[in-house]
């Protein structure tokens, strides 16, 4: 439970109200029959608002600490009212301070979120009035000051239980303002990529469409396949991502232009690299790009947690001898040419 107020404030205003009451134990000594109980009852709500009021621990009291205030309510209640004459003229007047001595204890605890403990309390007030207190009766519980005592515990348990709400209440508005929060940057971040992926598009493809323009769509064979290249390397900004630098783009479509199919696939296991290390792996793929003789290159990217960044693997397809001899329709096949893991840190021999 948070309170809104802060802490010590409250703290302040209790204490100056329990003093009050003690005050007025002490201006009103003279009236019990004995004074004896009235000092161990000063004594011992003393010590259980102090404690309550300590500005240690958890905000909610304690159950422990809430049974001991009932405990005190009681027992200052029936140390007090024994030593008072409630029939003689004018009444008990301020000598019956442990009402509101009570009340203010009380109210401290429902404050604290023990609320239960706090209406037992008021409960066990209003029963003794009326029940033992017999030159009182009912008429007590409004002359004594219970109602009043009942009234605060009540506004402090309404305030509690409105803090709390409000408290939930705020969590549940600031998580709602992160996830928005991030639900917002997830959707900058997309539409910056694909202003970014749209504008390198384009400029990559800008001199092939203008070709295809000027020549109404009527293209050569090496202008087609070039538009092939071109797919492929728009593709490639779209999957590879990081795996792309100059050095891999210009090895990727010299590959193809000698008729390999590359595929690079960024799965975002390298976000985590620095610029530096970024370099050394891309690099590495390019020159294994260029000294591969593979019809077929597949770069992939490894799940963050390995050792290994990227995996480069190259196929090369044959035709079976035998088939061939035997003047079947070649059969093609793939072999491993080229298998290299290249790792997130330099390996030092």
């Amino acid at each position: 439970m948070n309170i809104s107020v802060p802490r010590y404030m409250f703290i302040s205003i209790a204490a100056l109200f329990s003093a009050f009451h003690i005050l007025l134990a002490v201006f009103t000594i003279d009236q019990p029959r004995a004074v004896g109980p009235i000092f161990v009852a000063m004594a011992i709500y003393g010590i259980a608002t102090i404690i309550s009021l300590l500005p240690f621990g958890p905000a909610r009291m304690p159950i422990p600490m809430a049974a001991f205030n009932f405990a005190v309510v009681i027992a200052i209640t029936l140390l007090v009212a024994n030593e008072l004459d409630f029939a003689r003229p004018g009444g008990a007047g301020y000598s019956s301070w442990y009402v509101a001595a009570s009340g203010t204890l009380l109210t401290i605890t429902s404050t604290r979120g023990r609320h239960t403990f706090a209406w037992l309390g008021i409960g066990f007030l209003v029963v003794h009035t009326i029940a033992i207190v017999g030159d009182v009766g009912p008429a007590g519980i409004f002359s004594l000051g219970i109602v009043g005592s009942a009234s605060w515990v009540g506004v402090s348990h309404l305030l509690s239980v409105a803090m709390a709400k409000a408290s939930k209440d705020a969590q549940r508005f600031a998580l709602a303002e992160r996830e928005a929060t991030d639900w917002q940057a997830a959707q900058d971040a997309h539409v910056h990529e694909r202003q970014f992926r749209l504008g390198q598009t384009s400029a990559m493809a800008l001199d092939m469409l203008q070709q295809i323009q000027a020549s109404e769509g009527r293209l050569t064979e090496l202008q087609r396949n070039e538009c092939l290249y071109l797919e492929g390397a728009i593709r490639d900004e779209i999957r590879g991502r990081k795996l792309l630098n100059d050095a891999v783009r210009e090895e990727v479509m010299l590959a193809r232009r000698r008729g390999a199919t590359v595929t690079l696939l960024d799965e975002g296991g390298i976000d985590d690299l620095s610029d530096d290390e970024f370099e050394r792996v891309l690099n590495r793929l390019a020159l294994a790009i260029r000294e591969s003789n593979a019809d077929k290159i597949i770069a992939r990217t490894v799940p963050e947690g390995s050792d290994v960044a990227v995996t480069v693997v190259g196929l090369r397809s044959f035709a079976d001898s035998e088939s061939v001899a035997l003047d079947q329709d070649s059969l093609e096949d793939d072999e491993v040419d080229l298998w290299l893991e290249i790792p997130r840190v330099p390996v030092t021999p």
